[in-house]
């Protein structure tokens, strides 16, 4: 399934695999002059190519390697010509079949490996200049893509929520935390947020802020729970009310413990 909303000059393409009926998670990849960001899932790539075949695609850059960002990749490349491109530490892991639980294989599938080139400092376009900008923490490789003068920015993944509760567990808090300041850094007008979830963020920089003020708040009840020797089970007890619902449903990749032994990893605690 696709859905196609215009923001300004900006397409935003949601997509979803349905399974009876219903979209199982949506993924949003977006069109601006030539340049596509994302390329979502294999699921829905054929719907996907024969959209884009209508429209001048010049260019596509993957914000990161993970299967519900590329899945697309192998036939915009092979039937439409599309040139790709990804952060270099991205590029090799794209060119691979993916080690995948099996909810990723049901909600996204695995993507067909395919060769993409290195991205560069920044991209043109007829019409608007963007800045590459490294922003791991979500994953190696992970990059956001802005556009000064309009005040766009193509997170990715970095930002998925104000107050995330759960994470995958190659995450790394701290270095989400420095991402989103480099973001916050940029001297736009205004920073709008255009997130692989679907969601546009108007106001990105009070987002960003928010998220940050929450993880480094979450980070020192955390620490001092530890300190308690509360078990990571209790904590996520006590700041949670329980584990998420998700952790089951994805065999514990994405879960609030996940959160919390990140945070403890990086204080230099142990449990």
């Amino acid at each position: 399934m696709i859905e196609v909303n215009q923001f300004e000059e900006v397409m935003q393409i949601n997509m979803s695999r349905v399974l009876e009926g219903k979209p199982l998670y949506w993924v949003a990849a977006y069109l601006v002059d030539g340049l596509l960001i994302d390329t979502g899932c294999k699921h829905t790539s054929n719907e996907l190519v024969e959209l884009l075949a209508s429209h001048d695609v010049r260019l596509a850059v993957n914000t990161h390697y993970h299967e519900d960002h590329i899945g697309a990749n192998y036939l915009l490349q092979k039937g439409l010509g599309i040139e790709i491109c990804a952060h270099r530490d991205s590029v090799p892991l794209i060119n691979k079949v993916p080690e995948l639980y099996p909810y990723q294989e049901l909600v996204w599938g695995y993507p067909d490996p395919t060769e993409v080139s290195c991205l560069k400092g920044s991209i043109e376009t007829d019409h608007f200049h963007f800045h590459v900008i490294e922003t791991p923490g979500h994953c190696s490789g992970h990059v956001a893509l802005v556009e000064p003068n309009r005040g766009w920015c193509f997170s990715g993944d970095l930002f998925v929520a104000e107050n995330p509760k759960v994470i995958r567990p190659e995450e790394n808090i701290p270095q989400i935390i420095q991402s989103m300041r480099g973001l916050l850094g940029m001297s736009t007008h205004r920073l709008v947020l255009f997130t692989s979830g679907g969601r546009i963020v108007q106001d990105g920089r009070k987002a960003l802020q928010s998220c940050i003020e929450y993880l480094e708040e979450l980070s020192q009840k955390v620490k001092q729970l530890a300190r308690k020797k509360l078990t990571v089970s209790a904590i996520v007890d006590q700041l949670f009310g329980g584990e998420s619902s998700l952790a089951q449903l994805t065999d514990g990749d994405f879960s609030s413990k996940n959160l919390l032994l990140c945070i403890l990893r990086h204080s230099g605690d142990r449990h």
